[in-house]
Order: structure tokens, then sequence, then C-alpha cells
């Protein structure tokens, strides 16, 4: 609990945000400055008297937390906070704040929609039709999903989501169990009819398809290692829509050449933080990757419901409650 706001505030949205609830606010008399072209290198110049500073991709570092004089509150328009500097804020006392399991729908739709695009090589697919080749031949072969066994890693709203729609395609789901996990947590694996296994080793040895929706962390940095990658069946397809930095790409890679392992990906360590600029990747290119471009949250449904759980988070900091801190100031 922190003091009651009670007025206006002066709101910075580094990112895109829709004009229907930036209107709402406004109408709530705040002075809201939408400048969506941002990036982590121009913000710091922009931020000057924000006393909210929402974003949804745009890093915030230590320099635009120090720049904004005036700042009580940041806002990830989303889950991930991987790119905001929350010990920085933490160290002026600004809390950090998220949306979480707003868009836990749309990423898990681009999970199943990367891994059934695998499966079918729905973009080679694409590229000869659009280049004027046939050739029904080549691409007549696919496993098929139904009956194949896919491990889950995080079990958040967006890995219980795509293990709903995965069962709903005929595949095992499975999952580590771990001795924490609440009551109504194991009533709903166990209404999916999710698998659990005793440890990791023996989910990645059973299953054939793992998908990752794990946060950024310390312990979850580079967790998809060439040891990871050495107890994957040969073929088997990895999912990542989660962040990035979770896999050790140089082993990835590894891992395609010498036994096929195929993956499906929406994030990269090194993608670029601006919407749009070059992106060299060796990962990206190579043929057994099926790409997207950090789109995961990208549907206007999940937009609109990120969007007004900013608005909670805001109308309740003008209440003097601070929603979903992640950096220990709530």
């Amino acid at each position: 609990m922190i003091k009651r706001i009670g007025g206006a505030l002066k709101i910075l949205f580094a990112d895109k945000f829709p004009e229907a609830q930036l209107k709402q606010l406004q109408e709530q008399g705040h002075d809201c400055d939408l400048q969506p072209d941002l990036h982590g290198d121009t913000l710091p110049q922009a931020v000057n008297d924000a006393e909210v500073l929402v974003v949804r991709s745009t890093k915030i570092t230590s320099e635009t937390i120090g720049a904004a004089a005036s700042l009580r509150l940041i806002i990830r328009a989303g889950a991930g906070t991987n790119t905001i500097d929350k010990d920085a804020a933490a160290a002026r006392r600004i809390p950090v704040c998220n949306v979480p399991g707003k868009n836990a729908v749309a990423v898990a739709e681009l999970a199943m929609g990367l891994l059934i695009a695998i499966d079918r090589r729905i973009p080679e697919n694409v590229i000869d039709l659009r280049a004027g080749r046939w050739n029904k031949k080549k691409y007549s072969v696919a496993q098929g999903l139904m009956g194949r066994h896919m491990g889950i890693l995080g079990l958040g709203a967006i890995g219980l989501a795509v293990a709903e729609r995965a069962r709903a395609f005929g595949i095992h789901v499975y999952v580590v169990d771990k001795p924490d996990r609440s009551a109504k947590t194991r009533e709903t694996l166990a209404s999916l009819g999710l698998f659990t296994v005793p440890d990791l080793d023996t989910l990645l040895g059973t299953c054939d398809i793992v998908s990752l929706h794990v946060p950024s962390a310390p312990e979850t940095k580079g967790m998809v290692d060439a040891e990871f990658l050495d107890k994957l069946q040969p073929g088997a397809i990895i999912i990542n829509a989660s962040r990035g930095d979770v896999i050790d790409e140089e082993a990835l890679l590894a891992a395609m050449n010498d036994k096929g392992i195929r993956a499906g990906l929406d994030v990269y360590a090194d993608e670029p933080s601006a919407g749009e600029g070059t992106f060299s990747s060796a990962l990206g290119i190579h043929p057994n990757t099926c790409g997207t471009h950090h789109i995961g949250a990208s549907t206007d449904q999940a937009q609109e419901a990120v969007s007004e759980g900013v608005l909670e988070v805001i109308n309740a900091f003008v209440d003097g409650n601070v929603m979903h801190c992640v950096n220990g100031q709530g």
C-alpha cells in the first residue's frame, strides 16, 4: 500500500497502445503521451517528466531510469520483465509491475502454429508455391501430431494453455512433478489428462516435442544446453515462445546439424529491441528453424486484454495500491 495518488498522472507510452484504452485514461484526466517509435536508445531523452512509463518490448535501462526525475511507476504491458532494469528501479523505490496471464492464449496459439508448421513444412510449401514450383511428392511426408509426446517446461498460464491445445490434437503431454504444486493446479493437470514424470531427464527421454514457457531468470538462462539436447531423441522438436536466452544457441545449432533437432522459435538471444531492423542470426536462417519475429502476444485479442490490465494497474496506483509488482516495491 502506498499513499493514495488521487489525481492525474503524466503517462508515457513507449510502444503501441490501443486508442480505446488511451481515451479512457484521458477521460480520467491523465496526460497521455503516445510515442510508439521509441526504443531503448532514445527513451532516456523522452522520459523527462513522465510519472508512469508503459512499455511492451522497449528496453528500460538504468540510464532511462536515471533520466526520469519524476518517474513513480513502470508498467510492462505483458508478462516478461527481462528487458527492464528492475534493480535500478528498486534503488529509486519505483515499482515495476506487469500484466500477467492476459496474452496466454495468443502465445499458446503461436506455439501450436509453429509446431504444425514444422511437422507439415508449411513455410517451405509457401515459398515453393510463390516461386511457381509444385512439389506434392516432396511435401507429402509428415509424421503428424496425434499420439506424439510433448513435454512442457513452465506451467504458468501460457504453459497450461499450450497443454490444453496440445491435448485437443491428441498429443500426450508430460510435465515434471513438483511437490509444492497447489491442489488446484494438480486438479487442472488431472482434468487435462497430463502425465507427470519425476525429473527433467525422464521428460527429455520420453518426449519428441519440448515446449518452453519459462521466464528469463538466472536459473533458466541457457537451460537448453548441450547436455539438455543430448538427452532428446534424434529429430525432436523444440518450441520456444518464452525468452531467447533460455537456449544456448550454439548448442542448438550443433544439435540441429548432428541429430536433426528442429526448432520453432519466436524469440532469440540477441533479437533487435526495436520493432524493425536488420537481424543476422545463424539460428534464424538454419533450415531446421521455423521462426517468427517475437509476435507471440501480438494479436488484437491479446493486446486488448493486456491494455485493460494496464488500466487496472494504473487505477490501482491512483488509489494507493501496487498490483503485480515484480521488484519488491509493492
